[in-house]
Parts: structure tokens; sequence; C-alpha cells
């Protein structure tokens, strides 16, 4: 293991410690990680990951994947609400989300059209809950108009809350509210950006 001594100061009762390198300080805390998920005591584990549509926050609870969050929402402010609205209990923990990660890199790179995995859909509540689980049934390469959404959530006259609805959608692209466009044929705006939603739909299109 390489280390490096820390400068000698007067006063400072550290100065004998050593250092650890970056390679170190990743296993230990890779170390850490799992000890608290073996212990029960890691509620939120989160990661990055590297994506055609910019880095994405990715965090699971013990139930599933609870948030996925673009870089323009601020992942550091998406980890202080997660703190405050599920757990303080945050951890960087990168293998808890290991499939999450594979299944969207499968889908960027036109191997997946449904995503598989458990979903913690307790940052959704009431009618924005019910309207998560009919983005579900829009299949891909396909889009239904938020009046079509309202119907099918069983409120055909709120429109402008299925637009909420899709506008705070905690899991973006893997409940697929980029699906969702206006009748007019307009695409809409999209928590990602309209950019990003155009990138979304182009891929499902041609793959």
């Amino acid at each position: 293991m390489m280390t490096t001594s820390r400068p000698s100061a007067d006063g400072d009762l550290f100065a004998a410690l050593p250092l650890v390198d970056e390679e170190t300080q990743a296993r230990l805390h890779a170390r850490l990680a799992a000890a608290a998920d073996r212990a029960g005591i890691l509620d939120v584990a989160y990661r990055t990951v590297d994506t055609p549509v910019g880095s994405l926050l990715l965090a699971a609870t013990g139930e599933g994947l609870v948030r996925v969050a673009y870089a323009r929402e601020d992942h550091e402010k998406v980890l202080e609400q997660l703190a405050a609205g599920v757990s303080p209990r945050v951890l960087r923990a990168p293998a808890r989300l290991d499939g999450a990660a594979r299944e969207l890199e499968e889908y960027f790179a036109g191997r997946r059209r449904l995503f598989d995995l458990p979903l913690d859909l307790r940052l959704a509540r009431g009618f924005r809950r019910t309207v998560l689980s009919r983005l579900r049934e829009i299949g891909y390469g396909a889009t239904a108009s938020y009046a079509t959404v309202a119907e099918a959530a069983g409120s055909p006259r709120a429109v402008r809350a299925v637009g909420t609805a899709c506008a705070t959608n905690p899991l973006p692209i893997v409940v697929p509210c980029h699906r969702v466009v206006r009748s007019d044929g307009a695409i809409g705006q999209y928590v990602g950006g309209v950019e990003t939603k155009r990138i979304l739909l182009g891929l499902e299109a041609t793959a």
C-alpha cells in the first residue's frame, strides 16, 4: 500500500499519520459500503453513470430504484432531498446499483426496450403515483398525449396534473415520461431538457 506522510507542523496532532492513495481510499470506501449494507444500515445507496444524455445519478433503497436524476437537477441537491425525504443514511455504494447501471447501458446501446428493475415509488404519491403506473404502459418507441394519460389514469380533465406528474417524475427514463407529448404533436417540456427528450425519442425510433 502506497502512503505518504503528512507535513509536520507544531501542534498538528495528525502530522505523523499516513495518507492513503486514491486507490486504497476507494477500496476502503467499498468495504465500508458493503459492511453497512450487510448490517442493514445503508438506507440509500447511490452512484453516477455516464450516458449519452450526460451524467445520471442513480439511488436505491432496499426496496428498489428510488431516484434517477439528470445533472441539471443538481446531484448534490438531489442527495440532500433524499437524506431529508427518505433517510439521512445515504452512502455512495455502486454495487447495489450495478443492475440499474447495466440496464441503462443496454438501453442507450439499443439492446433493451423494457426495464426489469424493482422500483421504490415512495417519492410519488396519490394521483402522481397513478400517472407513473400508466406511463410504464406506453410502449418503447410509442408516444401518448397528456390527455390520453389523464384519461387512462381515471381523470380525463386532469391534463395539467399529468404534466406536473411528469415534471416531478423521480425515475425518468426508467418510468418513461419522455414518451408523453402534447396533443398537437409538439414535444412538450421535460425534466432533462427538451433536447434530451428529443434524443431519447430519436433513440427509440431508430432502434
